[in-house]
């Protein structure tokens, strides 16, 4: 059957003649491309890029600064395993003890002392807070692990919440003016919890092609904001199938995609059928929207997206680490200013930190590309430290740690 499919993505191709980008859009999807080959055998017009897909890697650096933070204060920490080697922006000074000259991650904080401890589910922690009643919970990832989440918080837990929401990510990628993606591979874990209607509200503010000059424009408060000139573009949509895992699986979405762009259609198709249905899962979209409502929230390499953040309800405003530990935080460079962050020095001076670390972004870290690559701007063989310098053993960029990051898979199949 998989020769049919590609028979039949080839002939679409060739009617198409043109260059078709298609994004995959969950990490797990860019793993089954990588180990299955998959790149390879498609038509020299069609293109796959890796999108936002790893929860981990779209953390904001701010957040997984503020956990260290708090780790480093006293207060014991529980996480998922990967998010253990992201490297931070808090740097250890070299005539300290411990001598670590990268970002300092959550490991390297246990190896200072801090008592952080990883887990594999939710329930994890909850029989750890037994012994560890102060315990704080990293809490991270899309729909797919946010009602674990909200479950553990009604049961009791602290957390410190960076879940998000991955629809208005989407829209930030078809808003970005220098990225033409001619459909999207929808994330099938996710689509198991929200169903198939929420990908509808996507449209497409450009038209194809881009005006010639058409840029982009970073805003503190938006990823990027279009200049219109006071014009309005059309409002359709790009064609989305959400698929699942298998090398087949990926092969129909694909086939499906093109299919669509050659009869010029932009719907939202599930090839996931066994898996996902129109309304998701209502049980546990209801068990969100009781623990959590949904506010701004900063992602890597985009910025702030709006209403892409989901924030703990007053209600259980005593279980919300933001809140309880906000003295820690305002102590930690994540609540910094951007003009603060240029002077550390002064700002750290009689915290309790100021004794054996600084803050700050170092060269190398700067040279990172993670958030060109997770934006689809990027490949990770255009990083100038892919496999040299950050490797899955020594990792200096949040997609180079995590299983489904885009530079961690690539290393690993080595397409």
């Amino acid at each position: 059957m998989i020769f049919g499919i590609i028979s039949k993505i080839n002939n679409l191709a060739s009617k198409i003649n043109r260059e078709i980008v298609i994004m995959e859009l969950c990490g797990t999807h860019t793993e089954a491309v990588a180990k299955n080959g998959i790149k390879k055998i498609l038509p020299k017009n069609v293109k796959l890029l890796s999108g936002p897909g790893c929860p981990v890697c779209v953390t904001d650096q701010k957040d997984i600064d503020a956990i260290i933070a708090i780790a480093l204060s006293g207060v014991p920490v529980a996480c998922y395993g990967d998010v253990l080697r992201v490297p931070g922006n808090i740097f250890i000074k070299p005539n300290t003890r411990c001598k670590i000259h990268s970002g300092l991650s959550l490991n390297k904080a246990r190896e200072l002392g801090a008592d952080v401890r990883e887990v594999y589910s939710t329930e994890d922690a909850l029989k750890l807070q037994k012994e560890k009643p102060n315990l704080v919970f990293f809490g991270l990832g899309f729909e797919t692990t946010t009602p674990m989440t909200a479950n553990a918080i009604k049961r009791g837990l602290m957390v410190y919440s960076s879940h998000k929401i991955f629809v208005p990510a989407m829209q930030a990628i078809i808003d970005t003016p220098m990225l033409k993606i001619d459909g999207f591979l929808n994330p099938g874990h996710v689509s198991v919890i929200i169903g198939t209607e929420p990908y509808k509200k996507l449209k497409s503010p450009h038209p194809n092609p881009l005006p010639e000059g058409e840029g982009a424009s970073f805003s503190n408060k938006y990823c990027f904001k279009r200049e219109l000139n006071g014009g309005s573009w059309g409002v359709k949509s790009v064609p989305q199938v959400i698929t699942g895992f298998e090398a087949e699986d990926v092969l129909i979405g694909i086939y499906m995609l093109l299919k669509q762009i050659a009869e010029d259609r932009t719907e939202v198709e599930n090839e996931y059928t066994r898996a996902v249905c129109k309304e998701g899962n209502v049980i546990a979209m209801k068990l969100i929207d009781e623990v959590f409502e949904i506010e701004d929230a900063l992602w890597r390499g985009f910025g702030e997206i709006p209403n892409s953040g989901l924030k703990i309800r007053s209600k259980y405003s005593k279980l919300d680490a933001k809140v309880k530990y906000k003295k820690i935080l305002l102590n930690s460079h994540s609540e910094w200013s951007d003009s603060e962050m240029k002077n550390p020095e002064a700002i750290t001076q009689g915290t309790k930190l100021r004794d054996s670390i600084i803050l700050f972004q170092n060269d190398i870290s700067k040279q990172c590309l993670c958030g060109e690559i997770l934006r689809g701007l990027k490949q990770p063989e255009d990083c100038k430290l892919f496999n040299k310098k950050c490797t899955t053993e020594n990792p200096i960029g949040a997609c180079m740690v995590s299983s489904e990051g885009a530079c961690g898979i690539k290393a690993k199949y080595l397409e």
